[in-house]
């Protein structure tokens, strides 16, 4: 039996805990595919799930990974619309750390001819969750000003290119001055702001009378409560992350998120119908299990015909954890990759 190489965990709760091991490559099943893995995008979620602090991490050992691109070098007897070699980009519930992997052929879409593997898999996720906030929940319309944190990462660049197909005014946020420069120059945010002390003004000048209508939320804590009382009558903010909660370190700290959990903001949805706001909540892992509406999102995203996903940093497989220390830190412009 052939071999394939993961890596793996034992259990959530440490990264310093995936190891790298040769595990046997089971024959795909009937409606499966074989997928020799070329690229791997790691996202957020992975860090959250590697330390024990995503509700969706699977019980016991796991192999980490959302997302992912590559080649089909098998089909299972009853898959008749893909053939070996097509190039796929793909997502899964977790496994994507992976050398060659089995998958229902539902979770592969084809890799669009110009773009390369690495570029394929920093698009799905990332693209899936900027379009399902900002259309599906965020009710995003023509000339709405909308705020999207995290700029620089994956979902703020690929929420930024959707706003403008919408010709939306976009305010970006980041941590540090140094990804200003290319989110305005290179993205086409209309402004960016620095998170920090002087937030609240920074964001009233960025606006200049505008009325803030959708908020993408992923830092949580002052940041959102602040957001919340600038947004709009009428506005929505949509939660798909709390990076604020992130660790740089290998296993959370535990005392510092207690206390980050005790002091998080608290709306009252008493007041909702009286401050006319929407707050609402996303995860990529419910879009998973709702192939239809998963197949649905996928084609609308495609029709917008997106530029694909800029790729920042790319690290060989063999070095995949110094990828992951990289991307916690928070200083990553674009999508990080794996090739393998």
């Amino acid at each position: 039996m052939p071999e394939r190489l993961v890596y793996r965990m034992p259990q959530a709760g440490s990264i310093h805990h995936l190891t790298l091991r040769r595990e046997a490559l089971e024959t795909p099943a009937a409606q499966e595919v074989c997928v020799q893995v070329k690229a791997i995008g790691l996202n957020f979620a992975d860090i959250f799930a590697m330390q024990g602090l995503y509700s969706a991490t699977p019980k016991g050992s796991f192999i980490p990974g959302l997302e992912f691109s590559g080649e089909i070098i098998q089909v299972g007897a009853e898959v008749t619309e893909w053939k070996v070699g097509d190039r796929v980009m793909g997502v899964t519930k977790f496994g994507g750390y992976v050398s060659h992997i089995n998958i229902h052929h539902q979770y592969v879409t084809r890799l669009p001819d110009s773009w390369s593997f690495e570029e394929g898999a920093g698009f799905l996720v990332q693209g899936l969750t900027a379009y399902y906030a900002l259309t599906q929940l965020g009710n995003l319309r023509k000339g709405m000003t909308v705020l999207i944190h995290s700029a620089a990462g994956g979902v703020g660049i690929l929420a930024n290119r959707i706003c403008q197909q919408y010709e939306a005014f976009t305010i970006g946020t980041v941590g540090q001055k140094d990804k200003v420069e290319f989110l305005l120059n290179e993205e086409g945010y209309q402004t960016v702001i620095v998170r920090d002390g002087a937030f609240p003004e920074k964001l009233q000048k960025a606006l200049d009378g505008l009325p803030l209508n959708l908020i993408l939320e992923c830092i949580g804590g002052e940041i959102l409560k602040q957001g919340w009382k600038v947004l709009a009558p009428m506005g929505r903010m949509v939660v798909y992350g709390n990076a604020s909660f992130s660790s740089h370190s290998s296993r959370p700290n535990y005392p510092r998120l207690v206390w980050k959990f005790l002091k998080r903001p608290k709306i009252d949805p008493l007041r909702l119908p009286t401050e006319n706001k929407s707050l609402m909540g996303f995860n990529l892992i419910y879009l998973y299990e709702q192939t239809e509406l998963l197949h649905q999102l996928l084609e609308e995203l495609q029709a917008l015909q997106l530029r694909p996903q800029h790729i920042g940093h790319i690290f060989p497989f063999d070095v995949l954890p110094d990828a992951i220390h990289l991307f916690q830190r928070g200083k990553t412009i674009g999508k990080v990759v794996v090739t393998v």
